[in-house]
């Protein structure tokens, strides 16, 4: 049973990153933005070609991280530069990046060899947390990991720029009366979101040591999932006075407020939690998707959110 929460601890933390780009995308950009499904796979195939190449594990987190910005960009220019609408430019991606995986990648699965070192057990890392058993540096680094992406974000958002991008999804006509152009910021926002999903997909690279060409295949639906979760359980906190009480609890302060990137990281390690228990129960390994969907399905239905209420959340 240990084994099982600090698994799922671990995966939740690692795929807190995807909820990040998906939060950003969704409830502050209002953009539906699907190529994440093609993001997320990018990261992990340039992870596992630079891994193989002997690239230090280190550098590659910060190489997927541009690689995933590109990916935005793309998406980005298309939407705004283009005219395309965000769902379609989203699929334009999407489908883009599939090939282009499977290019770098050169076929649809590329494992990473036991003798190579990933940021878990790299001789910086060893020397560190080596008394620590794998299972162990994996949360640690992974927990680290999305404390500090955390940190970041909630700086950025109380910054000029990141208070611009909050305020282009909800009213786009102040951000052209501060003399701003509107689809600038709109790119800057894609690009964050889909480099924190390529980083995502990067650290599922390092933990599982492989790529597959379809394993970008429901993040979306994850990302949202895991949003729409912490947003609805900390309203209902909001609601019952837990979360004022939190934010005076000074030990807890750094956690930022609990309606944004802490919501993120809770719905993420939650909705972890059903899928575990669901596939402990018996379930075969195929039926994940269906078990992702069907949770998904619920969450809609339980948070009482429908169509743009979602976005909003």
């Amino acid at each position: 049973m240990a084994d099982l929460f600090v698994s799922t601890l671990i995966q939740g933390l690692i795929y807190a990153l995807v909820s990040f780009g998906v939060y950003i995308t969704y409830s502050i950009l209002d953009f539906p933005d699907l190529g994440v499904d093609g993001t997320f796979p990018l990261g992990a195939a340039v992870t596992a070609l630079l891994l193989i190449k002997g690239v230090d594990p280190w550098l590659t987190l910060v190489i997927s991280l541009l690689v995933g910005a590109l990916a935005g960009l793309f998406t980005g220019v298309v939407h705004v530069r283009l005219k395309v609408r965000d769902l379609l430019a989203g699929i334009i991606t999407m489908t883009a990046l599939f090939s282009v995986n499977l290019l770098i990648a050169g076929g649809a699965n590329l494992p990473v060899e036991r003798a190579v070192d990933t940021i878990f057990t790299a001789p910086s890392t060893m020397a560190v947390l080596g008394g620590l058993t794998l299972s162990g540096r994996k949360l640690v680094i992974s927990l680290v990991l999305a404390v500090i992406v955390k940190l970041v974000l909630d700086l950025y958002f109380k910054t000029k720029s990141g208070l611009l991008l909050r305020a282009v999804g909800d009213n786009a006509a102040l951000v052209t009366s501060l003399a701003r152009d509107k689809g600038s910021v709109k790119i800057l926002g894609l690009m964050i979101s889909n480099a924190l999903v390529a980083l995502g997909g990067c650290l599922v690279c390092h933990e599982t040591r492989s790529f597959s060409a379809t394993m970008g295949t429901g993040q979306l639906v994850f990302g949202l999932a895991a949003v729409i979760i912490g947003v609805s359980l900390f309203r209902f906190y909001g609601a019952t006075g837990v979360a004022q009480a939190l934010r005076r609890c000074r030990p807890l302060r750094f956690l930022g407020s609990p309606r944004d990137t802490t919501a993120v990281i809770v719905g993420s390690f939650l909705y972890k939690a059903c899928i575990q228990i669901a596939m402990s129960l018996g379930l075969p390994t195929n039926m994940l998707k269906l078990v992702t969907a069907v949770l998904f399905l619920l969450v809609l239905v339980v948070s009482g959110r429908k169509g743009e209420e979602i976005i909003h959340a």
